[in-house]
């Protein structure tokens, strides 16, 4: 393929000492999930995904990953980089200057990733940037470095942790997984220890350097601490790493926002005025917790009509993935109809009063979904509180929850009947769980 990625660069040379029960006498990369260390893991993915040669950047206990790595013909080529004295994670990659002369992949060495990666590639060479970063929502978002990106992805600001109590913020997560130019080099300093996130992103942004953030909802989990790295193991046994990934066709709940999520306000146009119902981040998190993924998909005709921009909706959205992550739950997707096909109204934007094929009943912004995510629609799930919402659903291909929180289905827009109906998004997601398990 045009775009593949042929080289890569794992980072090996962490200490681990918040797993210290596991690595005193092994390095991180070398702990095993299902009786393979995380670097096999690693390298498998990495050429069954077309990569022919990767350079392993090596520090404590380096030696055990060498022997390891050479007691077996991978199908790749493998260089190893042993740092005297630790450099970090830019500092060790500053090393291969001159010797990477193309794009090229670079990843931690203890982080369990199943990802597809041509799409990764593909989304780089779309933006022409210097860097693409891997982002996802995660459930752990206050002790991760963030990012805030525009709606193309360029990233415009590195939220790193420890954040603020009050930080309002999208849950967009560093991954530890980049995509480089070669362009990157002149940016780290020599001999010097330095770090990517914390160094060196910092100083690209500042440059005015193109740094694109991509947001995948598959398999990404660093194992820094021993909770984590049981939860891989047990999403490894389950198969659960294996099927999150793109290659796959996925499962989705589609949720409508207002009236489903949150409580519904005529005419929400500012953030504080949102407030979440109290039983919507334990119906996200079972939702993220059954190999769905959680898709907001709403229509927001106050930005044609004039009484909001598309940078409220955006702080709205803020806010609910904030509320989420404090409870442990995440929104992997969201997408909104900005569009109103009525004119009449004082500061209206004409560019936007137009009749388009995402406002809901119509079926755009879950297929653009479908087609972002590789979901399969049939297997999947419309919730609102509204007609428009179950038509969608239904145009779409979906079974369909009507939930008796917001309108109720008293907009009586469309005429329809959904699938189900339920008391809120919690009994809406209970219900579509039942289901999956008479199954």
């Amino acid at each position: 393929m045009s775009n593949s990625i042929t080289r890569a660069v794992i980072v090996a040379g962490g200490k681990g000492t918040r797993l210290a029960t596991f690595t005193n006498n092994t390095p991180k990369a070398l702990v095993e999930i299902g009786e393979k260390p995380i670097i096999q893991h690693q390298i498998e993915l990495l050429r069954e995904q077309g990569v022919k040669e990767i350079w392993l950047l090596l520090g404590y206990l380096g030696e055990q990953i060498r022997h390891f790595a050479e007691q077996k013909d991978w199908g790749v080529v493998l260089h190893f980089l042993h740092e005297e004295q630790p450099l970090g994670t830019a500092g060790a990659l500053k090393q291969l200057e001159g010797e990477i002369q193309e794009d090229f992949l670079m990843l931690s060495g203890d982080v369990m990733v199943n990802v597809d990666l041509q799409r990764f590639a593909d989304r780089h060479a779309q933006k022409e940037g210097i860097a693409s970063l891997m982002v996802h929502p995660n459930d752990h978002p206050f002790d991760s470095d963030l990012v805030e990106a525009d709606e193309e992805g360029r990233v415009l600001a590195l939220l790193r942790r420890p954040h603020a109590e009050d930080l309002v913020f999208r849950n967009l997560s560093i991954a530890s997984l980049y995509i480089f130019s070669p362009s990157i080099f002149p940016y780290i300093p020599k001999g010097e220890k330095s770090d990517i996130e914390k160094d060196i992103l910092p100083k690209l942004l500042q440059a005015k350097e193109r740094l694109y953030a991509y947001n995948t909802p598959e398999y990404i989990k660093d194992m820094g601490t021993p909770n984590r790295l049981e939860e891989v193991r047990k999403d490894y046994e389950s198969g659960k790493i294996s099927r999150m990934s793109l290659k796959n066709k996925r499962r989705a709940i589609f949720l409508d926002r207002d009236g489903v999520l949150n409580e519904e306000v005529d005419q929400l146009s500012k953030s504080e005025d949102f407030k979440m119902y109290d039983f919507t981040p334990e119906a996200v998190k079972k939702i993220n917790e059954n190999d769905f993924m959680a898709i907001v998909v709403s229509n927001q005709p106050m930005v044609a009509k004039g009484f909001m921009s598309e940078k409220d909706v955006q702080e709205i959205q803020k806010k609910l993935e904030t509320e989420l992550g404090k409870r442990g739950a995440k929104i992997d997707a969201a997408y909104y109809c900005f569009h109103h096909p009525e004119k009449g109204f004082d500061g209206e934007r004409p560019e936007l009063k137009i009749e388009c094929n995402c406002r809901k009943p119509k079926p755009g912004l879950l297929l653009e979904a479908q087609k972002d995510f590789h979901i399969d629609l049939k297997r999947s799930y419309m919730i609102g509180d509204q007609t428009v919402d179950i038509l969608a659903g239904k145009n779409a291909g979906c079974k369909t929850v009507l939930v008796q929180t917001g309108y109720a289905g008293k907009d009586a827009r469309c005429k329809v009947e959904p699938d189900g109906r339920a008391q809120d998004v919690l009994d809406a997601v209970n219900n579509i769980m039942l289901a999956q398990a008479a199954l």
